[in-house]
């Protein structure tokens, strides 16, 4: 009996060595299938653009040069697009974190009034919409059009978010906690306040990060609705310089050439340029990002 047992201990062992090794397999395996892209990006983007349409760019850099972000960071729209995207990303914040804690508090209160029929209406524009063309009109009609405004309010309220808000409230904030407010004599606005907001911070940091890194990578707002160089987000500048720079009408055929090259590698290096900030960031708002996945997931 005790060598049957010992047996299965031996097989079990081998069974979770196999199943550990298997996992780790997979892991590295799909961890190089998401680094690699961005390793590249930054080795291309210091190496000789010869070598990287050769196809010789690998593991390392070829013939270092920065040419590429001497030709970006000298152009002086890049840094007012900088401005822009932040003046951009801090006002839709702000205002995202105003619209959403509030209306996510909002729906998770049993007794709302017409809750399912809220619900609906916000269910809705996530699965239909009316199209660029009514869009369009909609901001034109409210004098939206080339303005800042254009670029925050369509970005204000995302209803994904609103629900994720929702649910934490839901799992998170105790029906008893609010109840012996009410029986302290607070209002609606003073449980708010002083109760609920107090204990929301973890998912008002998720809410700003995700509105944060919606608004930064954002650009087709941008390309649709203005017209003003000066108030161009990063984005539509980067993309301005990549269009500028591929523009090969006329010339010789070496200069044909030469803004090619040049055009391969300003392409990666507008996404480094691009990507830096939130590269940056994200080491020390991951915890975040992990907690925003996990929220309402688990309910006591």
């Amino acid at each position: 009996m005790a060598e049957n047992t010992s047996n299965i201990d031996r097989l079990d062992r081998r069974g979770n060595v196999f199943f550990y090794a298997i996992n780790t397999f997979v892991l590295v395996l799909l961890a190089l299938i998401v680094v690699y892209p961005l390793y590249f990006i930054i080795i291309a983007s210091i190496s000789d653009p010869d070598a990287v349409l050769a196809g010789k760019v690998y593991l390392y850099p070829v013939n270092i040069t920065l040419s590429g972000f001497k030709k970006i960071i000298g152009v002086s729209s890049v840094w007012k697009g900088y401005l822009n995207t932040i003046i951009y990303t801090l006002l839709t914040v702000l205002i995202s974190l105003i619209v959403t804690i509030p209306a996510g508090w909002t729906l998770s209160r049993k007794n709302l009034p017409f809750k399912k029929f809220l619900m609906v209406y916000f269910i809705i524009p996530m699965f239909f919409g009316g199209g660029l063309i009514p869009f369009y009109n909609v901001m034109s009609g409210l004098h939206l059009v080339n303005t800042i405004w254009a670029i925050i309010l369509p970005a204000v309220l995302s209803v994904w978010n609103l629900f994720m808000t929702k649910t934490f409230f839901e799992s998170s904030i105790p029906e008893s906690l609010v109840e012996a407010a009410k029986i302290d004599g607070a209002g609606h606005l003073r449980t708010f306040v002083m109760i609920v907001v107090p204990l929301a911070k973890p998912i008002i940091a998720v809410m700003a990060l995700y509105y944060a890194i919606g608004q930064w990578n954002s650009y087709f707002n941008a390309m649709i609705f203005l017209q003003n160089e000066n108030l161009y987000p990063l984005q539509l500048v980067l993309k301005e310089i990549l269009i500028a720079t591929e523009s090969t009408v006329g010339g010789s055929g070496e200069t044909i050439l030469e803004q090619y090259r040049l055009a391969t590698q300003i392409k990666y290096v507008s996404v480094i340029v691009s990507s830096l900030p939130v590269l940056m960031l994200y080491p020390f708002v991951q915890k975040y990002f992990a907690q925003g996945v996990m929220i309402g997931s688990i309910k006591e």
